[in-house]
C-alpha cells in the first residue's frame, strides 16, 4: 500500500509545512500546526500543479486557449437582483452567475435573515437551493413564518456532506445556491473536523469550481473571529468573488453591509439596514437616520461628509474632553483609528496652539459606522476644539478635508459631491480644502475655503 501523504497546516494564516515545527514562520505563531492528510489529485480537477481542489483550478472558469486581450468579449453579464437595493449596491449592480459571494459577521448580526429574505423573494421568480448545515428545517421555517416570507417554490436541504450537496445541486440545477454555512460543511477524504483550515479551504474550493463550471450564484455565509475577520485560512478571501462583512451591536437596530473585497463592482461600498420585527428593512437615505440630533446645540458635536463606495454620507462625530486624573491621558476613539486620533491632536498642539496633554480624550461617531478613510480629519479636530474650549458649533456647519502633519489641509475625492449632499440636508456652512471648494456654491451655501489648520479654527 501507498504511503498516506500528510502536511502540516497553520489553523490561524493556512500556511502550508512538509514537517512539524513549533513555530508558524507566516504569522509568527506558535502551536498552530495540525497535521492534514492529503488526497490523491482527482482527474479532471485542473492543471494549477496542486493535488488539492484549492490549488488544482477551476477546469470550467478557466480557457486553454491563448487569445489576445483586444479580441475577449466586452458584452456585460447579466446581472440578478437579490430584491435588495443596497444589497445590489454593496455587490455592484447585483448577483452575477458563477460569482462566489461571502457574507460574514457576528453572531447576531442578521446573516441568516438576510439571505432567508433574499432567497424566499428570489424562489417567486427563480430556482434556489438553501443548504442549512447549523439550524434544522423546522427552525428555517419558523423564522420565514415569524418573518411572514413567502415560502411557497423555496428548495431546502439539511446537509454538511459537500459531496451529498453537489450530488444535490448537479440533479436540481439551481440558479442560486446558498450555503449557511461554510464551517460547518466537511469532506469526507479529509480526516480534520468540520471547520478546520483544511475542511473549510477543500468545502469552498469545490464549492467554487460548482459555481464557476455551472453558471451559478454561490452564496456563502462565513463566521468570525473575536478580532472581527473572517474565520478560516486566509486563501478563503482569495478564492471567492466578494466578501462582505455585516456589522451591527447588539444594542443597535442598524446593520451595516460592507464589501471588502469585490471582483464585480466598488470596494467598501456600504449599504445601510434595520433590524425591525419582521427581517432587515433596506435604509435607502442613511444621512437622515445618522443626522437625529437633539434640538440643544451641546460642545463637541459636529457634522462631517465622508465618501462610502459611490455616495456621500453625513455623520455626526462627538468628542468630550475631561480633565485626567492620571498621568497618562487616555485616548478613546469609537468608529475611528485611535492612533490617527493621537496623531492629530499632536498636529493641534503644534499647529493649533491648543494642548491637550493633560486631558482625557474620548471620540464616537454616531451611529456605530467606522470612517476608513481621511477626510474626517477636519472634523475630529474642530470637535475636539469645541468641546475643549466648551463652545457649541452651529448646527448648520459641515466639515470635511484631510489634516497633514505639517497644519495643512489636503482635498479629499469628490468634494463637489459631498457639498451637494450637505446642501441637500440643510446645511448652510461648510468649512473645506481649498482644492476642493467649487467654483459656484450651491444656493444658499457659504463654502469656506481653508489651506491651514490656523485657517479653520479662525473660521470657526
Amino acid at each position: 500500500m501507498a504511503k498516506a501523504k500528510s502536511a502540516f497546516v497553520c489553523t490561524e494564516c493556512g500556511a502550508e509545512y512538509s514537517k512539524w515545527q513549533g513555530q508558524c514562520t507566516s504569522c509568527r505563531e506558535w502551536n498552530t500546526l495540525s497535521e492534514i492528510r492529503l488526497s490523491a489529485a482527482r482527474p479532471g480537477a485542473g492543471s494549477g500543479g496542486g493535488g488539492s481542489a484549492a490549488r488544482g483550478g477551476y477546469a470550467g472558469a478557466i480557457s486553454r486557449e491563448v487569445i489576445d486581450l483586444a479580441n475577449v468579449d466586452l458584452s456585460e453579464v447579466p446581472r440578478l437582483s437579490s430584491t435588495f437595493e443596497e444589497f445590489d449596491r454593496v455587490l455592484g449592480g447585483g448577483l452575477v452567475p458563477g460569482s462566489a459571494v461571502l457574507l460574514g459577521g457576528h453572531p447576531g448580526a442578521g446573516k441568516s435573515t438576510l439571505l432567508l429574505q433574499t432567497a424566499c423573494k428570489l424562489a417567486q421568480q427563480r430556482k434556489v437551493l438553501y443548504v442549512t448545515g447549523e439550524e434544522s428545517l423546522s427552525q428555517v421555517a419558523m423564522r420565514a413564518h415569524r418573518l411572514q416570507l413567502p415560502t411557497q417554490g423555496l428548495q431546502m436541504l439539511a446537509e454538511t456532506s459537500i459531496e451529498t450537496i453537489l450530488g444535490v445541486a448537479e440533479r436540481e440545477r439551481p440558479e442560486i445556491l446558498i450555503i449557511d454555512s461554510i464551517q460547518t460543511t466537511h469532506l469526507e477524504d479529509i480526516s480534520s473536523a468540520p471547520g478546520g483550515v483544511a475542511q473549510v479551504r477543500e468545502s469552498a474550493a469545490a464549492l467554487t469550481r460548482f459555481a464557476k463550471q455551472s453558471s451559478t450564484v454561490l452564496l456563502l455565509v462565513g463566521h468570525v473571529t473575536k478580532d472581527g475577520t473572517l474565520a478560516g485560512p486566509k486563501v478563503l478571501e482569495h478564492m471567492i468573488d466578494a466578501s462582505l462583512l455585516l456589522e451591527g451591536g447588539a444594542d443597535s437596530r442598524f446593520r451595516t453591509l460592507r464589501g471588502q473585497k469585490n471582483r464585480f463592482g466598488a470596494v467598501n461600498e456600504l449599504g445601510v439596514f434595520a433590524m425591525l420585527e419582521h427581517g432587515l428593512k433596506e435604509v435607502k437615505n442613511p444621512s437622515a437616520i445618522f443626522l437625529s440630533r437633539t434640538e440643544e446645540q451641546a460642545p463637541g458635536s459636529l457634522v462631517m461628509v465622508v465618501w462610502e463606495g459611490t455616495r456621500p454620507i453625513l455623520i455626526e462625530v462627538q468628542a468630550l474632553l475631561d480633565d485626567s486624573a492620571l498621568g497618562n491621558p487616555r485616548r478613546v476613539a469609537v468608529g475611528v483609528d485611535q492612533n490617527r486620533l493621537s496623531m492629530l491632536l499632536a498636529v493641534l498642539h503644534r499647529h493649533g496652539g491648543l494642548f491637550t496633554g493633560d486631558q482625557d480624550v474620548f471620540l464616537n461617531v454616531v451611529g456605530g459606522v467606522k470612517v476608513l478613510e481621511t477626510s474626517a480629519d477636519l472634523a475630529v479636530l474642530l470637535a475636539v476644539v469645541s468641546s475643549l474650549q466648551s463652545r457649541p458649533l452651529p448646527r448648520e456647519l459641515v466639515v470635511f478635508g484631510e489634516v497633514g502633519l505639517s497644519g495643512e489641509i489636503r482635498p479629499v475625492p469628490s468634494g463637489q459631491e459631498r457639498i451637494v449632499e450637505a446642501a441637500k440636508h440643510g446645511f448652510r456652512r461648510a468649512i473645506v480644502p481649498r482644492a476642493n471648494a467649487p467654483k459656484h456654491s450651491p444656493e444658499g451655501m457659504e463654502v469656506v475655503a481653508v489651506d491651514k489648520l490656523a485657517d479653520a479654527l479662525e473660521a470657526l
